[in-house]
């Protein structure tokens, strides 16, 4: 009678790279368990090795080709879940007082409308829950992509009678890279929790529907060391975060517009894989620390298109004027506090030094989200407030072909001038002056005011 389990040559090869899979996790195959769970930016203790090992379990098992992203909202919801796990009354209260009072301020200084949404204050491992989706939104393409090249390395590397097994299993090993990537990628933004101060904090809108909100655990640490007293600070930050809010909500196209732009500049990295082919060929089981910071320092992404610094520098400028009319605003807004400056020179200092959002998007997409330009756009929208006023200021934003260009940033006094109208004035005075200089070259006498212009009949 034939063995129950067949002959070896008889089962799928999936089977048999599962079964592969499964001996070298396990450790009989020289992997190192708490190696791997380095690998994942998980911390070396048993549970998060457990954890580590279910969920790859789970992406073995896996039949379809997209990642199970939920592993990033758990990894990222314990990393978030240290300190303040409650909102307490005092905290819930003081800062409803100080949304109220930023909205008041908010509506002498924009022309835009508070949004119906009240604003909410929340903790770290709520942000994380609630800003999951789009971080995984603009994650994937490159998860897919370093899986993808991944898989490619080991087929190409491996023998020939391993080939075939390998390319079935194509789904299997895409499923545990994506794993992995998700993991780093809840560490990544579980650490974010303990950074960002509020919704707005990295320039984009990471809350459905534009909505404000303040982590208060995270806003009296960065009021530390300012010797300000605490509500102030407080309440510049409502009046940024409202401002922000209302910015996104009156124009609608905005987080769609920068979403897609990060999302298409994603999709365009390339992965090296030549250094894919070294780190296959020097893997050591029992060190894995090489390949985890090859993914986590972003050095499996190949240097940058021309294609993508183009799509970079309108990215970089998109951003700079949303932040720079929120600085600006928020210095408007808050006239009345007496240490504005202080608090914006410390959000400014913190900005300039990488801020929240630069080691996530930096080390998984490749991309650098910090405003380079934003001192130039908030004098840019100084001199279009102080020219225009606030109504045509803030009507700028109803379409993208309406916004600034980074040539305004250079000078905005070619902008100020279109929207004043002053430029018509001097183009019309240019083609007086070009037009009777050439009836002068003509022999002719330059009309005066009034007249046709015509030489009188001898």
């Amino acid at each position: 009678m034939a063995d129950q389990q067949g002959e070896p040559g008889d089962r799928n090869p999936e089977d048999e790279f599962r079964d592969m899979l499964r001996e070298l996790l396990s450790g009989a195959g020289g992997i190192d368990p708490t190696s791997l769970a380095g690998a994942a930016g998980l911390p070396n203790d048993p549970a998060s090795v457990a954890a580590l090992f279910g969920q790859l379990q789970q992406a073995m098992n896996r039949s379809g080709d997209g990642i199970d992203w939920s592993v990033a909202t758990r990894q990222g919801e314990e990393r978030a879940a240290t300190g303040q796990t409650q909102i307490s009354d005092a905290d819930r209260a003081r800062f409803d007082q100080a949304f109220q009072v930023a909205s008041l301020w908010l509506d002498e200084a924009v022309d835009f409308s508070a949004p119906q949404q009240t604003p909410e204050v929340i903790t770290r491992r709520a942000w994380v829950a609630a800003t999951m989706p789009i971080w995984t939104q603009l994650a994937e393409p490159v998860a897919l992509s370093i899986s993808d090249a991944l898989t490619r390395v080991m087929l190409e590397q491996a023998p020939e009678e391993m080939r075939g097994m390998i390319e079935n299993a194509s789904k299997m090993l895409r499923g545990i890279g994506g794993a992995l990537f998700a993991m780093q990628l809840g560490q990544v933004v579980g650490q974010l929790s303990t950074e960002v101060v509020s919704g707005g904090d990295i320039g984009i809108p990471l809350l459905d529907d534009s909505r404000a909100a303040i982590l208060p655990q995270n806003a009296a640490v960065f009021g530390e060391g300012l010797d300000i007293p605490a509500d102030q600070v407080e309440l510049y930050l409502a009046v940024r975060e409202l401002a922000h809010a209302r910015l996104f909500r009156h124009a609608r196209w905005l987080r769609l517009h920068l979403i897609t732009a990060i999302t298409a500049f994603a999709r365009g990295i390339d992965i090296d894989t030549e250094r894919l082919e070294e780190l296959a060929e020097g893997f050591d089981p029992s060190n894995t620390d090489e390949l985890r910071q090859a993914v986590v320092g972003g050095t499996l992404i190949r240097p940058k298109s021309e294609a993508q610094q183009a799509a970079l520098g309108r990215l970089e400028t998109m951003l700079a004027l949303v932040e720079g009319w929120v600085d600006q605003v928020t210095a408007d807004a808050t006239g009345r506090l007496p240490r504005t400056d202080a608090i914006a020179e410390s959000i400014r200092r913190r900005r300039a030094s990488g801020g929240p959002a630069e080691s996530a998007f930096a080390t998984l997409v490749g991309l650098e989200l910090r405003p380079r330009r934003l001192r130039d756009a908030a004098t840019m929208w100084r001199a279009v407030t102080e020219a225009v006023g606030v109504e045509a200021r803030d009507a700028l934003w109803a379409h993208p072909d309406l916004l600034p260009t980074s040539a305004d940033l250079d000078d905005p006094s070619a902008l100020v001038a279109r929207l004043t109208g002053t430029d018509t004035a001097e183009n019309e005075a240019d083609d007086e002056f070009d037009q009777a200089l050439e009836q002068l070259l003509r022999g002719e006498t330059p009309a005066g005011p009034g007249e046709d212009g015509e030489t009188p009949a001898s």
